[in-house]
């Protein structure tokens, strides 16, 4: 398998997240919940540090969380929808097929901006945020919408006992635009893909290699299949690479980050993750515990607990890396 010292470098000069927002929905679903399934609480916890999780309602669809955590973001920011000039949706989990999340939730808003949907799964939001800050750098934009939303609900075979209790339902948001000072910025950011581990991490049927059909249905190919072991030594290689590199592209060094803040998938990878970096525990933000794996939402959800708890301030340094299906990853160092 490749190794993460291949993927892109870059840096965005004079862009800044102007504002968070996010959302979950009401129903939670704790440990003991599940143990009604089957599942075994002590072991959730000693395995994956989660606690509890956020279930979608079955009238609930990923547009819906992403328009609750769009409103709140632009609450935030003081700035109204029609000055909105870009919306890009992070989701490996859409309403349909076709058309977009992302147009679904334009079409909400009532705004008038393009929209289109990013998939890199646990990754998206990383993607999409590096996407909209290429955007704004060209000048073509200034104000994007970034949104990273998934049910992940949806998507687990609840007869799965090792993996239906690491996921949740979630969206977060952030509003970027050019920075006018020049003091915030993506100092520097790598994107990576290692496609030869895509089987780690992959829901079968659904697409036009397997379509759905009575079969797919009965074999379960509609759900996630994931190697749990495999995806856990690369989720902790790919970050201590990753992290590294752009640190020192950046020449910033891990004692001068403020705040890191990884895609919120296992306590066990993030203890591995940020102990080979030899970051202090109370710079590292968790959520885990409260709402799972909540995949493309999982770093804009943080983010957004993290700037509303006083844990970003600004020209903090701040470090974000997610990590997922592809498989994919994004890490990036900013000037907040």
């Amino acid at each position: 398998m490749n190794h993460a010292t291949r993927g892109r470098m870059g840096k965005i000069p004079s862009v800044r997240i102007a504002a968070t927002g996010s959302f979950v929905p009401e129903k939670v679903v704790s440990n003991d919940d599940l143990a009604q399934l089957g599942c075994d609480s002590d072991w959730i916890v000693r395995r994956t540090g989660i606690k509890a999780r956020r279930h979608a309602t079955d009238d609930q669809a990923t547009s819906d969380l992403c328009y609750e955590a769009a409103i709140r973001c632009l609450d935030q920011a003081g700035v109204t929808v029609d000055q909105v000039d870009l919306i890009i949706v992070a989701t490996m989990t859409p309403d349909h097929p076709t058309p977009s999340t992302a147009c679904h939730l334009q079409r909400r808003l009532g705004a008038f901006a393009p929209a289109m949907d990013v998939n890199a799964a646990c990754a998206g939001f990383m993607y999409a945020m590096i996407t909209a800050g290429q955007f704004i750098a060209a000048g073509n934009n200034q104000c994007v919408l970034v949104i990273g939303a998934d049910l992940m609900s949806r998507t687990i075979n609840p007869e799965d006992k090792k993996t239906y209790p690491l996921f949740g339902d979630a969206a977060g948001a952030v509003l970027m635009t050019p920075d006018a000072d020049g003091d915030a910025e993506v100092l520097s950011y790598q994107l990576g893909s290692e496609g030869c581990g895509g089987e780690m991490l992959c829901i079968p049927a659904g697409g036009t290699r397997m379509q759905t059909t009575p079969g797919t249905i009965a074999d379960g190919k509609q759900y996630l299949e994931m190697d749990g072991r495999n995806v856990f030594k690369w989720a902790v290689r790919v970050f201590d690479e990753s992290a590294k590199n752009v640190l020192a592209d950046a020449e910033i060094s891990a004692d001068q980050l403020a705040s890191v803040v990884l895609h919120q998938a296992n306590q066990r990878i993030i203890d591995s993750a940020v102990s080979n970096l030899d970051v202090p525990a109370d710079r590292v933000f968790v959520n885990l515990d409260h709402y799972g794996n909540t995949s493309a939402a999982s770093i804009p959800l943080a983010l957004d607990e993290a700037v509303r708890a006083g844990k970003i301030k600004q020209s903090d340094y701040v470090l974000l890396c997610g990590f997922g299906a592809g498989l994919t990853w994004g890490t990036a160092l900013l000037r907040w």
